[in-house]
């Protein structure tokens, strides 16, 4: 299995609802950060071997047909090559209101690693190294985010043709998506999920690991 649709956008740009649209649209399953705190031992060394530039995407994305969300969104250069067949999705939003999100989500755990649970310290170490600092070149405040953020989307933008980009936001609805990938539009509203409430159940689902 070969990934077929590859998502570009940040975190907290409705990257989970994008999740659930693709696997109702037949894109499932589709790898997500989900995926690897649910089973960090196995996951978080595909990460890190992508962060020391010796990748094995074959095993990282081993049964899976789209991928979104960070990890994912931090190699997505590396992904244009390693998937040249896949069609490619932006999800974005506004950089204000991403902003105000990350930072009660992502950026709140990321910068208090005393408080890190010590069974989560391998996977939040490389949740860092990949979104703090891969992606937003360790930026934490808002005009440097921001402007990470923008930049990182005007990269994405310039180096796809419009053929294999959809700059998408959760409020386009399923009408965009499923042109831009062929498929029929669901009898149901486009999903919304992943509120800061669930942010934090999703991260504290597996605190056993």
């Amino acid at each position: 299995m070969t990934l077929k649709v590859i998502g570009t956008g940040f975190g907290r740009t409705g990257t989970m609802s994008l999740r659930m649209a693709l696997v109702k649209l037949g894109f499932g399953p589709c790898y997500h950060m989900e995926d690897v705190i649910q089973d960090m031992p196995k996951r978080v060394p595909h990460w890190n071997a992508a962060l020391d530039d010796n990748p094995d995407w074959d095993a990282t994305f081993d049964g899976f047909q789209s991928a979104v969300d960070w990890p994912v969104a931090a190699f997505w250069q590396e992904m244009m090559v390693q998937y040249p067949n896949a069609k490619f999705i932006l999800s974005t939003r506004d950089a204000n209101s991403w902003y105000k999100s990350i930072s009660q989500t992502i950026l709140a755990v990321l910068t208090a690693p005393e408080k890190w649970p010590a069974e989560q310290v391998d996977w939040l170490q490389m949740v860092t190294a990949v979104a703090l600092k891969r992606s937003l070149g360790s930026e934490t405040g808002q005009e440097g985010a921001i402007n990470a953020f923008r930049s990182h989307e005007a990269a994405v933008k310039r180096a796809f043709p419009a053929e294999k980009l959809l700059v998408f936001q959760a409020a386009d609805g399923w009408e965009p998506l499923c042109s831009f990938l062929g498929k029929p539009v669901p009898d149901e509203p486009y999903p919304r999920s992943n509120s800061r409430e669930e942010f934090f159940e999703i991260m504290s689902q597996n605190s056993g690991n």
